[in-house]
């Protein structure tokens, strides 16, 4: 770790916030940090109960960082160009006090934008709370309205009327533009699809479609199981007219469409068939402070030890800067070319 720090120094901008680019010259715009690795949902192709049942030993609360440890990496990010955050879990909501780290991550001057991706269950005692203390946005996962297919799917935790209000509640509180990730999987919520579209057309909600991939190692994904998001185009297109549009920012992971009639939009999150890995702009923290540099990364670099062993904020942007500056993940693309590799972390420790 030490060596890390004795790198070339950083370029720097003008204004004295370093440049950073890494090895395919993508900045480092957005981080996600995961502050809890525990969730209410068993959902079978992230956290299935066989495997993270009651005896699971999950990590401890000294083994998590801190709500102050959390704003401190923040806050150096922010001074290396990252002015987008999202909290994540697991479940983020089952994280006590969550609102505080909230209020301190508002405070970092250079960051524009918080947002918080939950299943749902908890964001109704919340929502209110989280928008006082400075959360921008939520993104809602849920795979379908069917109560059955529901159960199925959250390995038959929660129900869809509690993550409904909880999306109302988000609403009410101003936490908008609210976005619904549907993950796809072929033979299981497919036929749900349309159902989806139809609740949401013309509200505040922007349903974004996921093409199921292969995200950790426990899912046994097949390529058979993915429904291209070209084919759900097509399916929702013969019954509402829809147009592109363009994305509202570089990087911006979902394509985008709108309906003709003015009544909303839906996004469509390509990984599989469409990699986005070139305009990839992301860093990810584990709820134990593990920096990842992609979603598909089987290692990450260790920043709690260095925060306990009283590095310096110097320092620790030099770690993080010789990270970023050596990355090259393209996990995406290089599925799509059948080389990519095997090893793979698991989505509920660092977030979707």
């Amino acid at each position: 770790m030490n060596d890390q720090t004795d790198s070339a120094p950083l370029v720097q901008f003008p204004g004295g916030r370093p440049k950073l680019r890494d090895t395919l010259d993508r900045p480092l715009r957005d981080l996600r940090i995961s502050v809890m690795d525990r969730c209410n949902f068993r959902c079978p192709y992230c956290m299935p109960e066989d495997k993270y049942h009651k005896d699971f030993e999950f990590l401890s609360s000294d083994q998590r960082l801190s709500f102050d440890e959390i704003a401190r990496v923040a806050k150096i990010f922010a001074g290396l160009g990252v002015h987008k955050l999202r909290i994540t879990g697991g479940e983020p909501l089952l994280r006590a006090n969550l609102p505080d780290l909230i209020a301190e991550l508002r405070a970092i001057r250079e960051i524009d934008d918080i947002a918080l991706t939950t299943n749902g269950i908890l964001l109704a005692q919340h929502a209110a709370a989280l928008k006082a203390a400075g959360l921008d946005r939520v993104t809602v996962s849920l795979d379908s309205l069917d109560a059955d297919v529901f159960r199925q799917m959250s390995g038959g935790r929660g129900t869809v009327d509690k993550v409904l209000e909880g999306i109302r509640e988000a609403d009410s509180a101003g936490l908008t533009p609210i976005k619904v990730n549907t993950v796809v999987k072929r033979g299981v919520n497919d036929h749900t699809v349309a159902d989806m579209v139809e609740h949401f057309r013309g509200s505040n909600v922007i349903v974004r479609f996921i093409e199921y991939m292969d995200v950790g190692t426990i899912n046994h994904w097949q390529p058979a199981e993915t429904v291209p998001a070209r084919e759900l185009l097509q399916l929702i297109g013969e019954r509402w007219a829809l147009q592109p549009a363009a994305s509202n920012y570089h990087g911006e992971v979902a394509s985008r469409y709108v309906f003709a009639d003015g009544q909303g939009e839906i996004g469509f999150i390509n990984s599989v068939t469409e990699p986005f890995c070139g305009s990839c702009t992301r860093a990810r923290l584990s709820s134990d402070g593990k920096l990842f540099t992609c979603l598909f990364a089987a290692t990450g670099m260790d920043l709690r030890g260095p925060l306990r062993d009283e590095f310096s904020d110097a320092q620790l942007a030099e770690v993080i800067g010789t990270v970023w500056q050596q990355r090259g993940d393209r996990y995406s693309e290089l599925r799509a070319r059948n080389s990519a590799p095997a090893d793979k972390v698991e989505m509920y420790y660092i977030g979707g």
